[in-house]
């Protein structure tokens, strides 16, 4: 993974929504947060400036979820409903993008994101700047210690 990529094609998964991103800075950004939406999301997000997303088709199939202080603009496929990239709160200027959208990455290709604590946001006046509260960590198993997962008619269901 070439974590100082600068540009990188995306789409949602039935491929009606397709873009290219320009990042601010390859995929060193990448990053989780906690609140109350992303943490029902559970996307990891590497950051582009607000110009640095280009729709390359498919803008007409985009939806937009907005909640709380109406900053934040999600926009998802309405095809297939995949989350491609929002506006953040955070930094009204820049975007925060899908890293399983990205041509070639998927979100367990980094071993450690970082977690911001988006419960108590900044701009909430909790604290002055955003706080760390954890890491997520992708830890590979071995192959021998891979199991065998029973098929869901054996688990009764």
């Amino acid at each position: 993974m070439d974590m100082n990529v600068s540009t990188i094609d995306g789409a949602c998964h039935c491929g009606t929504v397709r873009f290219r991103v320009r990042l601010t800075n390859g995929l060193h950004t990448a990053r989780r947060c906690t609140c109350s939406y992303c943490r029902m999301r559970g996307a990891v997000a590497v950051s582009a400036d607000l110009g640095g997303v280009d729709i390359l088709s498919g803008e007409e199939a985009l939806s937009l979820y907005k909640f709380n202080t109406g900053t934040a603009k999600h926009f998802f496929c309405s095809k297939c409903g995949i989350y491609t990239h929002h506006q953040r709160r955070s930094n009204p200027n820049q975007y925060g993008v899908n890293v399983a959208c990205l041509s070639g990455l998927s979100p367990f290709d980094f071993e450690d994101v970082v977690v911001y604590d988006g419960a108590n946001h900044p701009a909430d006046a909790y604290f002055s700047k955003p706080r760390v509260a954890g890491h997520l960590k992708f830890i590979t198993e071995p192959a021998e210690k891979l199991i065998d997962i029973p098929e869901p008619d054996s688990l009764g269901g």
